[in-house]
């Protein structure tokens, strides 16, 4: 097929009307739940100036590219779901696997900065603002979103240089591993040495990641004080937790061979690492967050507040 015309299918939630509608709520309730989610935790950053730290400022970026990674696939699902479309043109298959490599390779980039930064904070704290300055975090930052970027380039152009013997994608988006079953090309070689190549940087971010907390907690370990190393510990698990459900689910998806018919089974392990951590990482990150909680209880605080002081003008001015 001519790739410069072809428009892709992809996958047909349902024949019934009826289950089309409960797919497509579904899908817009979970990422309506995660936008949520994620504009509290900027809106609490922004506004509390304790929260301008290095860690919440990485929280602030993560938040960022979990909005960014949802809003490229859930909205087109959404639409498709309800008015029963399934095709999607070339150019827009491109910048959806463009904008989401970005996306996913964002958070785990992101992901090993923050383990770095709570490595310092608990085994250096002494030294941890020289160490974590406003500059260096803001570098690492930067570092995160231009080599994802290119990474994500990388890939797109790995996937899409080959001609594709179907437009028929056995997924609701459009991802990797479904194109490369569909490429009719040996230039696909290319893309499968990219992905070995991400899976092989995923895999090192998470060992890194290990090595740091197995270094946390032995420091941790070391505190005398209780309520500091529950402290310490409830910092640290959450951000192990969503690391890993992202990696062993993105892993399995990327690396097992796609099945030729659409597999509920696929579908399911998709959302489990392009949906749900996206959706939890807020509920996890401030779940045991002490600091994160008092910020939103003062920033709905303060919206009722307003709305009472309105309430009593207008009473006395009747």
């Amino acid at each position: 097929m001519d790739n410069d015309t072809t428009v892709f299918l992809l996958l047909e939630f349902s024949k019934i009307w009826e289950l089309r509608i409960i797919y497509g709520m579904i899908f817009l309730f979970l990422y309506l739940l995660t936008l949520a989610g994620n504009f509290l935790i900027i809106s609490a950053v922004a506004l509390d100036s304790r929260l301008h730290t290095p860690m919440y400022f990485f929280l602030t970026n993560l938040a960022l590219q979990d909005i960014g990674s949802v809003s490229v696939i859930i909205p087109k699902a959404v639409f498709n779901s309800v008015m029963n479309i399934r095709h999607i043109s070339y150019s827009e298959c491109v910048t959806q696997v463009l904008l989401f490599v970005f996306f996913v390779d964002s958070d785990i980039s992101l992901l090993t900065v923050m383990a770095y930064d709570r490595y310092v904070a608990i085994c250096n704290p002494l030294q941890y603002e020289m160490i974590m300055n406003r500059k260096v975090c803001t570098e690492m930052v930067g570092s995160v979103w231009i080599a994802s970027f290119l990474i994500a380039v990388l890939n797109t152009m790995g996937t899409f240089i080959s001609r594709f013997c179907s437009n028929i994608i056995n997924q609701f988006y459009c991802e990797i591993p479904p194109l490369l079953k569909i490429a009719c090309s040996d230039l696909y070689v290319i893309e499968i040495g990219v992905v070995v190549f991400n899976f092989t940087l995923a895999v090192g971010c998470f060992a890194f990641i290990i090595v740091t907390y197995i270094q946390i907690f032995i420091a941790v370990s070391k505190i005398p004080s209780v309520q500091r190393r529950k402290k310490a510990f409830s910092t640290c698990f959450p951000h192990l937790t969503v690391f890993s459900l992202f990696l062993f689910t993105a892993s399995f998806a990327y690396l097992r061979m796609p099945s030729d018919t659409p597999s509920y089974f696929d579908f399911i392990i998709t959302i489990m690492y392009s949906i749900v951590p996206p959706m939890l990482n807020p509920l996890i990150y401030s779940m045991r967050n002490k600091d994160i909680n008092i910020a939103f209880s003062r920033l709905f605080g303060l919206r009722i507040f307003i709305l009472l002081g309105k309430g009593r003008s207008r009473h006395m001015e009747d």
